[in-house]
């Protein structure tokens, strides 16, 4: 017999109705045959007003003890799976609701953003096998010393995805407001359209860009342990498809399958740092320490015995964010600090990138031709992510997906180059060994890349366009771009670097050259560079994954010269000698998470 594990959100059990709806799915999945889990959320706006309440009685500016949030915002969950148990009881069948302590889902201690370690599945099967629909609270789970845990954003996405995992479901479904993943959102672009099917790489990097229907530790779950995500919309009582997260794109035979806006992020810089060994480790180390999340990490050469750090956060954390660079900065002895809350990413994900070039000019002539101006570049096999003025933040997001003509069905659309290579399934057996480590960090490989070379543009004209003007004029020598990085503008004049084969590196400068008078600047080379990559599963969840990587190359006393990042991978550009010894010392840090 199948086992389906079924996901309803907050919107989808918001009343009494819509409670019976979700139960009626549920008692008819089972009449088809499967056993069924259901995972329901906090009822609507339930959540919110819990948080609420905790400000009202914590009047004195301090905020509410994080076990006793948890204790709180727990019973939210609580509230549904009851309900949902008495609804599917009142239409004649039988169901269980259940705890996350109750199930046996063990976290660790970090209140109101709990990893899971591990889940027991005895109860829940005994369940199943007795007839019974289990109904599972979402988002929550209990530590070694059975204190209450909750799971963060989107914890119920991730507790659906992590038991489909444990259970071994044939499939896990994600009931939500909307019809599917679309191509980008469809508030702000009317053209968006449905995919039938997205890769979990596609999505990891979607979900982390603000794609919104499901967050990226849920997707990190599914693509782990190989399980197919289909996200339908509760409100359409029919066996509509949505859409399947699972290995397999529709669009790998396509340069892009999606493009992303993520507007609540702030651009912090920091410039005029020692060029040393260590100064990586000792900014992010200590934004880690403060669980801050770091996403778009750019560093450019640094000159003079100094360099310039630019990166986004979550605009939330940043007023603590500057306290603790400052502290920093003070402790380096030199720098300073400055940030923009006004700023937006705009982002284009696909597999097909990894095989066809000429995407990321694309992308950029799109934006120059609407006279928008990016501050800030990073580049990773399927994403290139720009950073915009937030109050352009639409044209922008209109203009890429305009350009990569998404609203069509892929086979519709411009070919550009050799499809992608199909992912691989992961073998059962493989599945099932990785499933003792749950959440963890996975770490699928470090890697030393000694035949790129770095072309950088110093001081060049911070103008709409400069990027397009550039990268097309080394497309069209034929000349294949890898990792780009643009920093963070000062005084009308930017930095731009990017890395190309080695057998390429003069004939790239001397076609930069020739656009000099219109850059401005100054262009350089250099062939003694290798570029070392950690790539995995959690890169951006686990704050520690940077400040283990600086570390060890501070220790290694090896110098970042370049940084570029992604959600899965983390791409570093040292000194060539160094290379070796780098790719050593990165091995050594991660022996405890590398997959073998």
């Amino acid at each position: 017999m199948s086992l389906i594990v079924q996901k309803f959100g907050g919107t989808s059990v918001a009343d009494a109705e819509k409670i019976r709806t979700a139960a009626r799915r549920a008692i008819r999945a089972q009449q088809a045959g499967n056993q069924v889990v259901m995972v329901v959320s906090a009822m609507g706006k339930n959540t919110d007003l819990l948080v609420d309440l905790a400000g009202q009685v914590c009047q004195g500016g301090g905020e509410p003890p994080a076990r006793e949030m948890d204790m709180l915002l727990s019973t939210g969950e609580q509230v549904s799976v009851a309900l949902m148990a008495m609804a599917i009881d009142d239409l004649g069948a039988k169901a269980v609701s259940l705890t996350g302590g109750q199930i046996g889902i063990k976290t660790d201690s970090s209140h109101t953003k709990a990893r899971i370690r591990s889940i027991s599945t005895d109860r829940v099967r005994k369940l199943l096998d007795d007839g019974y629909i289990v109904i599972a609270c979402g988002f929550q789970g209990i530590d070694d010393d059975l204190n209450i845990t909750t799971l963060g954003r989107g914890g119920s996405d991730t507790s659906a995805v992590a038991l489909a995992a444990v259970l071994g479901a044939s499939r896990c479904e994600i009931y939500t407001d909307v019809d599917g993943v679309f191509t980008t959102d469809p508030r702000l672009v009317a053209e968006a359209r449905k995919m039938d099917r997205v890769s979990h790489d596609e999505m990891l990097e979607l979900a982390s860009l603000g794609a919104g229907v499901m967050h990226s530790r849920s997707i990190e779950f599914g693509k782990k342990f190989s399980v197919p995500i289909h996200v339908k919309n509760s409100a359409v009582f029919t066996d509509e498809a949505g859409t399947v997260i699972g290995p397999e794109s529709e669009s790998a035979d396509r340069p892009v399958s999606g493009a992303a806006l993520t507007r609540d992020e702030a651009r912090l810089t920091v410039r005029h740092v020692p060029d040393l060994p260590g100064t990586s480790h000792a900014i992010f180390s200590r934004l880690a320490s403060e669980n801050v999340t770091v996403d778009m990490i750019v560093q450019n050469p640094g000159a003079g015995g100094t360099a310039d750090i630019s990166f986004t956060i979550p605009e939330g954390d940043l007023k603590q964010a500057l306290e603790a660079l400052q502290a920093t900065v003070d402790q380096l002895g030199g720098g300073e600090v400055s940030y923009d809350a006004d700023v937006a990413k705009v982002s284009i994900v696909g597999l097909g990138m990894a095989t066809q070039s000429g995407v990321a000019d694309r992308m950029f002539r799109a934006l120059a031709e609407e006279d928008i101006n990016i501050t800030a570049i990073t580049t990773s096999e399927i994403k290139v992510s720009v950073l915009v003025d937030r109050h352009r933040m639409t044209e922008a997001l209109r203009a890429v997906h305009r350009e990569f003509e998404l609203d069509k069905p892929p086979h519709e659309r411009a070919s550009f180059g050799e499809p992608a290579a199909p992912a691989m399934v992961a073998d059962a057996a493989d599945v099932v060994d990785r499933l003792q480590h749950m959440e963890e960090l996975t770490i699928h490989g470090v890697e030393l890349d000694p035949s790129q070379a770095r072309v950088s543009l110093i001081d060049v004209a911070d103008t709409p366009g400069i990027a397009a003007e550039v990268f097309e004029a080394v497309a069209s020598e034929g000349v294949l771009v890898d990792m780009i990085v643009q920093s963070v503008g000062e005084q009308g004049h930017t930095n731009l670097s990017f890395t190309v084969p080695q057998g390429d590196v003069e004939r790239t400068i001397t076609t930069v050259k020739r656009l000099m008078d219109k850059l401005g600047g100054s262009v350089s080379g250099t062939n003694h560079i290798a570029i070392l990559t950690v790539t995995g599963i959690g890169i951006r969840s686990h704050t520690g994954v940077g400040t283990r990587m600086f570390e060890a190359l501070h220790e290694a006393n090896i110098n970042v010269d370049v940084i570029s990042t992604s959600e899965v991978r983390v791409n570093v550009a040292v000194d060539a000698k160094k290379g070796e010894a780098g790719l050593t010392a990165l091995k050594k840090a991660f022996a405890d998470v590398i997959e073998q």
